[in-house]
């Protein structure tokens, strides 16, 4: 069963202040054994916006989900002339100071794994090992009839060979590589089969609406039960693909730290939340654990 999109979350409740403080995450990186679990806004810095925060994505947009994706070919159309476009600018995203800040913690040793919701696979530009994909990776692509997988330049390479001249300029990018293009922008536009089987091709990404592969799932709750503390970055928590890690620690007393401008879902779970800019608050600690960031 697949569960229902979750795209909002409005607190029902008071939830503890954030601080400006940044020495809960000084202290719980100090002590090794830290689990990230990372969210769109530690990507933000890298010109890749997210969903939730100040002028996050879904003020002005709804994502596709799974559902709307293979339930014909319109909406598939839709799908990837706005993801192709996206991807060009997506691409090109680079590692900020968060993410070399998380890749540095990870060289000293500091780290109990990296688990992340984003698609963009800057952790791993960055220099992070062994990051798990919560969501699956852009740079990916699966057949939805015979599984095959490939690479996303290959795919980008053929719809530009479908689709020559076709250069809109979107309104804005999304945080999953999605770019705003009107309906009469997409009309036209052609999608490929895969090369294997004729098939559906798909981003080898979770969409909204589906559920993360069980295995992956269990891979990231042994980290969790494996690690000393958990730090959140840059995530709101809302989905519950998140949020039941964050769960999880908080059951078995372990110490949750949580980075992010805004609310979260998981608040009062949290020892802390700090409300300050990932990219400077993690160098911040990173200077002060003496751990050089490249």
């Amino acid at each position: 069963m697949r569960m229902r999109p979750t795209l909002s979350w409005t607190p029902t409740e008071d939830l503890p202040p954030g601080t400006t403080d940044p020495e809960p995450v000084v202290e719980v990186v100090r002590g090794g054994g830290v689990l990230v679990l990372s969210g769109a806004g530690i990507s933000t810095e890298s010109g890749i916006p997210d969903y939730r925060g100040e002028g996050g994505s879904l003020t002005r947009h709804t994502p596709m989900t799974y559902q709307d994706f293979t339930g014909g070919e319109p909406a598939r159309r839709r799908y990837w002339a706005r993801s192709h476009l996206g991807w060009r600018t997506f691409g090109r995203a680079r590692p900020n100071e968060g993410h070399r800040a998380v890749a540095a913690f990870g060289r000293h040793g500091l780290l109990a794994g990296v688990i992340t919701q984003n698609v963009d696979g800057l952790h791993q530009a960055a220099g992070s090992d062994g990051v798990v994909e919560l969501h699956g990776s852009l740079d990916r692509v699966v057949c939805l009839d015979c599984g095959d997988v490939s690479a996303r330049r290959e795919l980008a390479r053929r719809l530009e060979e479908a689709n020559p001249g076709f250069d809109p300029v979107p309104a804005a990018l999304n945080p999953d590589g999605d770019a705003d293009l009107t309906d009469e922008q997409v009309a036209g536009f052609h999608v490929v089969p895969c090369v294997v089987c004729g098939g559906v091709l798909k981003p080898d990404v979770v969409f909204f609406g589906e559920t993360v592969p069980a295995e992956r799932v269990e891979r990231c709750r042994e980290l969790v039960r494996g690690a000393r503390s958990v730090l959140v970055l840059g995530s709101s928590l809302t989905v519950m693909s998140g949020l039941r890690f964050v769960r999880q620690a908080a059951q078995a007393g372990t110490p949750v730290v949580i980075v992010n401008h805004d609310p979260t879902r998981g608040d009062k779970l949290a020892a802390a939340r700090i409300a300050l800019p990932l990219g400077k608050t993690l160098t911040a600690v990173a200077e002060r654990l003496d751990v050089a960031v490249g």
